[in-house]
């Protein structure tokens, strides 16, 4: 120990040999000061590498879905964009084929991506292939929509007021009307009135579009059985229904009832918490309308369905049985589509409810 002291006192006179001892003794004490502040400070901090927060690009590969040949390339999509920005840069690529009309999937046969789907969350590399499909000419949903109940309500109205046009003079005269036609026609107007009404300032449409045939198909579905009913109806040889003013009474007080509780469950299902990406599941609420959501997950439906079962009892004839039961499949099928799609958001709401019919389906 006594060594180690010596050597180092040899060292430190050889490092200040020649130099005036009053600087030698500053030299030592800045030495010791400076020491004594770096073994304070404590250990050296490792500084820290600022990572800037760059935004991901993606370069989208659009093929032609039948031929697989490439179509465009879409480059420079900022992660936050959706496919709807997709097809928007895809129609300045190909002007000939708008937005409403292309088609995207992920996967050959696979589903075609919603426009509010994000490009991150179909995003597994910085490369996406995406396939292309023309969707044919397109048209809005309320454009479906007000077509398909502004023809019948017109076609029924001129059966009913221009009959001398469409049935013999003679037999009009020969045959007065009975009563149940005009309370028929009222309610016919009623139904198709309050779905106009409904698509101009109750539904929110969704902003996709339809294809033309569809629009052409549902037109001629509805503008063809409502000219067949209308016709037997407003017929000179009607004949009313078997039990007379009792069950028309009935049936059309049944008919009344179903069609406000439609308006009031469509008034539901329009409220901000039952649309969109945070949507809850529709409850009922103070009105007696609406507590048909307690028993079925698709009550608008059920009460459609009892309108039509209510005008074929009231009016009693083939046409309107046939229309009624052709509707009631159709709504079966969209209530269970919507069932399921409601289990798998809100089980917990839905798992002990029907589609349509309490206890049944």
């Amino acid at each position: 120990m006594f060594k180690r002291h010596k050597s180092l006192e040899r060292k430190r006179e050889f490092l200040f040999q020649g130099l005036p001892q009053s600087t030698m003794k500053n030299n030592t004490r800045n030495f010791h000061s400076l020491s004594q502040l770096v073994l304070s400070a404590g250990p050296l901090k490792t500084t820290r590498t600022l990572k800037l927060s760059k935004t991901t690009h993606f370069e989208i590969e659009i093929l032609d879905a039948h031929s697989r040949k490439q179509i465009c390339v879409v480059d420079k999509v900022p992660q936050t964009s959706t496919i709807h920005d997709v097809k928007q840069k895809f129609h300045k690529v190909c002007p000939k084929w708008y937005p409403s009309r292309v088609g995207l999937q992920l996967e050959y046969g696979g589903p075609f991506l919603k426009d509010y789907v994000t490009i991150q969350s179909v995003a597994a590399s910085s490369i996406i292939t995406l396939y292309f499909t023309d969707l044919g000419r397109q048209v809005s949903w309320t454009t479906v929509f007000l077509a398909e109940y502004l023809g019948p309500l017109i076609i029924y109205i001129l059966f009913y007021l221009r009959s001398s046009y469409i049935y013999d003079v003679k037999e009009i005269s020969r045959w007065p009307r009975h009563p149940v036609v005009h309370l028929a026609c009222f309610c016919h107007c009623i139904h198709y009135i309050r779905h106009l009404l409904e698509t101009l300032f109750v539904h929110k449409v969704s902003a996709g579009h339809s294809p033309t045939k569809n629009l052409i198909k549902g037109c001629a579905f509805y503008w063809g059985f409502t000219s067949w009913i209308a016709y037997y109806i407003n017929h000179p040889r009607y004949t009313p229904p078997s039990f007379g003013n009792r069950q028309i009474t009935v049936s059309a007080i049944n008919f009344l009832i179903c069609e406000a509780g439609n308006h009031f469950i469509n008034t539901v299902l329009a409220h901000p918490n039952h649309t969109g990406s945070n949507a809850c599941f529709p409850s009922p609420n103070c009105n007696p309308f609406t507590w048909l959501f307690f028993l079925v997950s698709c009550p608008n439906y059920t009460y459609e369905i009892g309108s039509w079962i209510s005008f074929t009892v009231m009016t009693q004839t083939l046409p309107v049985g046939i229309f009624t039961i052709l509707m009631s499949i159709q709504m079966s099928l969209w209530a269970r589509k919507k069932h399921q799609i409601y289990q798998k958001k809100f089980n917990s709401c839905v798992h002990r409810k029907s589609a349509i019919i309490p206890f049944i389906l």
